[in-house]
């Protein structure tokens, strides 16, 4: 599906900082004040970089809404892998440093000599909860994330899965051309990672892994209120019992993780609430708005996804335990994969993601990925060894 009227962010360029009167000095000045005010410090310095000092994707979407009302230019909030500290933000917003163009494709860890993972995005639509897995992947490991077209405000988001894997497959292969491919992603990220690669196949590529974090065949999930109610009175356990599970300092990290994801859903909740009172206003959409708009569709799109059968492996990654409304034998992949690889992890659900038990997901996914490159190097030694 091609993706039409996109609007391109803003960037802002070197005339454009001079006719705002705005001098090295006051840039980074301004930036200081924004992020003392977003991160509750008094004072911080120009190199700190903004995650070190708690920043995570619910405080990134309220400072770039500053940064825009400010500087009067709207970044993507993945910029903050490029430029995670008030002194490389400065750079960008004085145009010394182009910013890139919006993409679904980040770059959370480009540089390596290992094989490229693409991982794609959950229901909430952002790359940013991938950058614990990333960083204990290793510096070896290039690593990029998909996130939600539409995000930036200037066009609507894909409402079909199969259109999410089109399009990104498109900008993948503008990094990769080729294959063998390494796929993943948690939750309706891995709904997706698995029609991209029934696509990538369909089109004679090879996907070396598809590995799938915690994700159900949800469109056979039966969607009321018993279910509803069911999954947030386990949630609440699944949570008491992750945090008793750790030493103390594994249970401040913990606590710091859930801390940070309840934020983060703190602006979907109030941009789903201005959702239902829109009135599909023509004036442009506050972040929030935007935030809450893509996850009610990434939600739908997810129960709206018929799985075929695919005709290669699947390693599906799992926490301990589940939920009872996911324990169904058909809600897994044994019957629509070729094969399955079923991996458990020292996890309770809503938890391989945050620390310290992404430590367990970075760990067997490293495995996992260098497994599968050795199978690929196999197969090609044994093909050409049949040529000859």
């Amino acid at each position: 599906m091609e993706i039409q009227g996109c609007a391109t962010p803003e960037v802002i360029t070197s005339s454009q900082s001079h006719s705002s009167a705005a001098s090295d000095d006051d840039v980074s000045n301004r930036l200081a004040l924004i992020w003392q005010e977003i991160l509750g410090f008094e004072s911080i310095g120009l190199d700190q970089n903004y995650f070190d000092l708690g920043g995570d994707s619910s405080l990134a979407v309220q400072m770039f809404a500053k940064i825009e009302q400010t500087f009067h230019v709207k970044l993507p909030l993945a910029t903050l892998y490029d430029a995670p500290t008030i002194e490389e933000l400065s750079r960008v917003l004085r145009g010394e440093v182009a910013a890139a163009g919006w993409s679904p494709l980040v770059a959370i860890q480009p540089e390596g000599s290992r094989p490229r993972f693409f991982c794609v995005h959950g229901a909430g639509g952002t790359v940013l909860m991938y950058r614990e897995l990333s960083q204990h992947l290793g510096p070896d490991q290039p690593f990029y994330g998909f996130q939600s077209i539409g995000l930036n405000g200037g066009c609507p988001p894909l409402t079909r899965v199969e259109d999410m894997a089109a399009a990104y497959i498109k900008d993948m292969r503008k990094v990769q051309p080729h294959g063998p491919y390494f796929l993943g992603g948690y939750c309706l990220g891995g709904t997706i990672a698995f029609e991209m690669a029934q696509q990538l196949q369909t089109q004679g590529e090879t996907v070396a892994l598809l590995a799938l974090f915690d994700t159900m065949n949800w469109h056979k999930i039966p969607v009321n209120f018993w279910t509803r109610s069911s999954h947030a009175v386990q949630q609440w356990y699944f949570h008491v019992a992750s945090f008793l599970s750790l030493d103390n300092a594994g249970k401040s990290k913990f606590f710091k993780g859930k801390r940070e994801a309840l934020r983060t859903r703190i602006p979907v909740w109030r941009g789903k609430l201005l959702a239902k009172f829109d009135g599909g206003s023509r004036r442009r959409p506050s972040d929030s708005l935007v935030l809450g708009k893509i996850w009610s569709v990434n939600d739908r799109a997810s129960w709206n996804y018929i799985a075929k059968p695919y005709s290669g492996v699947v390693t599906d990654i799992r926490p301990k335990k589940q939920y009872h409304v996911f324990s169904k034998p058909d809600l897994k992949w044994d019957r629509l994969a070729r094969g399955q690889e079923v991996i458990i992890l020292p996890a309770y659900p809503a938890g391989m993601l945050i620390e310290p038990f992404v430590e367990y997901l970075a760990a067997t996914l490293r495995k996992l990925i260098d497994a599968a490159s050795v199978r690929c190097e196999s197969t090609v030694q044994e093909e050409g060894m049949a040529k000859r």
